[in-house]
Formats: C-alpha cells, sequence, structure tokens
C-alpha cells in the first residue's frame, strides 16, 4: 500500500530547513507531528524526599536540556545558590551551549563532550577527585550509571524531571499510513491512550533497537528501522521505504 501520510511522534521541528520537510515536498506526502511523551518535573518535596542535599557536589553532570532547566529550577525552589566555582561536564556542545541560559558561560568551568556518555565520561575521569551529582529523569539509560561506577567517581544521582504519557484522545479517530516512533516510551503512550489499537495496514517506523524491541513487544511488526548502514537517519529510512511502496 501506498504511503500518503506519516506521523511523526515527536515536537514539530523549530526550523525551516528539517529533512522532514524535505521529504514531504520530494515524496508529496503529509507529515504531520505529535508528542507522545513530554516531561514533567518532580515536585519539590518528592525532590527533597531521596535526601540528597545540593551542596555537597562541586560538579554537575548534565546530559540533556532539561536536565539543565530542572536543576536550576530546583536549585531556586530550594534556595540553593549554585556557586560559582561549580564544574560542569556537558554531554554535548548543545547542551553546553544550552546553559548559557542560566550562567555567564566565559566566567564558568564548564567541560563538553562530544555527544555519547562514553565521549565525556573521558573527561569525568581527569577530575576524580570532584563529587558529582546527576540530575536525572526518572528513566536513565543503564550505560550511565554503569560508566560512572566503572570509573570509580564519586558521583550521586537526582531524579528531578519524568516522562510522563500525553493525552492523544483527539487522534482516535486519524489514521496515518505510518506512525514514527523514537523511543519504547512512545509505544507505552500509543498503549495507554488506545489499549485496543490494531495496526492493520498502518506501518511503523521505529529508531533504535530498544524502540524496535518495544514494537514487537507490543506485538506489532516493525515495518521501517533505523539507524541501518544504507539509511542512518529516520528520514532516509522513511524515504527509502516511500521510494518502494509508492512506485508499485
Amino acid at each position: 500500500m501506498k504511503v500518503k501520510t506519516i506521523l511523526v511522534s515527536q515536537p514539530a521541528p523549530k526550523t525551516e530547513t528539517s529533512p522532514y520537510f524535505d521529504l514531504s515536498d520530494k515524496q508529496k506526502v503529509k507529515i504531520d507531528f505529535r508528542s507522545f511523551i513530554h516531561v514533567e518535573g518532580i515536585p519539590v518535596k518528592e525532590v527533597r524526599a531521596q535526601k540528597v542535599d545540593l551542596k555537597d557536589f562541586s560538579a554537575i553532570i548534565l546530559t540533556s536540556r532539561n536536565a539543565v532547566d530542572y536543576f536550576f529550577k530546583i536549585a531556586e525552589e530550594m534556595r540553593f545558590k549554585v556557586p560559582d566555582d561549580m564544574k560542569y561536564f556537558c554531554q554535548s556542545e548543545a547542551v553546553a551551549y544550552y546553559l548559557q541560559k542560566y550562567v555567564v558561560y566565559r566566567k564558568r568551568k564548564i567541560y563538553v563532550g562530544n555527544r555519547t556518555f562514553p565521549d565525556l565520561i573521558k573527561l569525568i575521569k581527569k577530575y576524580k577527585t570532584e563529587k558529582f551529582l546527576l540530575p536525572s529523569s526518572d528513566k536513565l539509560k543503564p550505560l550511565i550509571p554503569e560508566e560512572l561506577d566503572k570509573i570509580g567517581v564519586t558521583w550521586k544521582r537526582l531524579d528531578l524531571y519524568r516522562t510522563v504519557v500525553s493525552d492523544l484522545s483527539d487522534l482516535e479517530n486519524v489514521f496515518y499510513d505510518v506512525l514514527v516512533f523514537f523511543s519504547p516510551s512512545g509505544i507505552e503512550s500509543l498503549l495507554k491512550n488506545f489499549p485496543n489499537f490494531k495496526q492493520n495496514n498502518t506501518r511503523i517506523a521505529a529508531f533504535g533497537n530498544s524502540t524496535v524491541k518495544a514494537v514487537t513487544d507490543a506485538g506489532f511488526n516493525c515495518n521501517i528501522k533505523a539507524p541501518a548502514p544504507e539509511t542512518p537517519s529516520m528520514t532516509m529510512a522513511l524515504e527509502k521505504y516511500i521510494k518502494e511502496v509508492n512506485k508499485k
């Protein structure tokens, strides 16, 4: 069956140069965007219950922009003045750049990794005497604590935000040829919103092994998988599939 409509389970791109817009124009398909999940801050009462004292730490590990936002939000709510000599270890340049929203960049000790956590670990390893705080979501990749424990640094996790299923009830009678997912949480949201969902002729695209597994564990067929050697991005995988089925 031909593909005419796609729903991407993420917010709409903020720039006009998104490859999704190029895909839509080139392949003449309609692409909509909708977040299946969203992030909510954990109330300060629950944060306090974790019994973590912010002043015990000399360095912060920041893996996302959400981690930046919720760390400074909770610091403010707890009336904790972040010391000027606090060290910041950012997983990527994007996270480090975002940090400027809260601190004067040139006056702080900021260390930047090359996108992946194992890359950041190489930097953290050089500062073994620091006490590290890891602002986290309720869903933390097992790799992160494993890597930190492996190098033997003193660190503590503090859950500050959680991933929550979005209300998709307005989509109940809306049908798409392809649904695109990027995390197991997206599949969880689909099942919670639509417990009687039947795949039928809907194609499912999944990015990453854990997402593919979530699709198959839920009893669905995963028709489009990325990344792959010839299609490292989701838009490339979608374009390859659309070209194959729409030419028939």
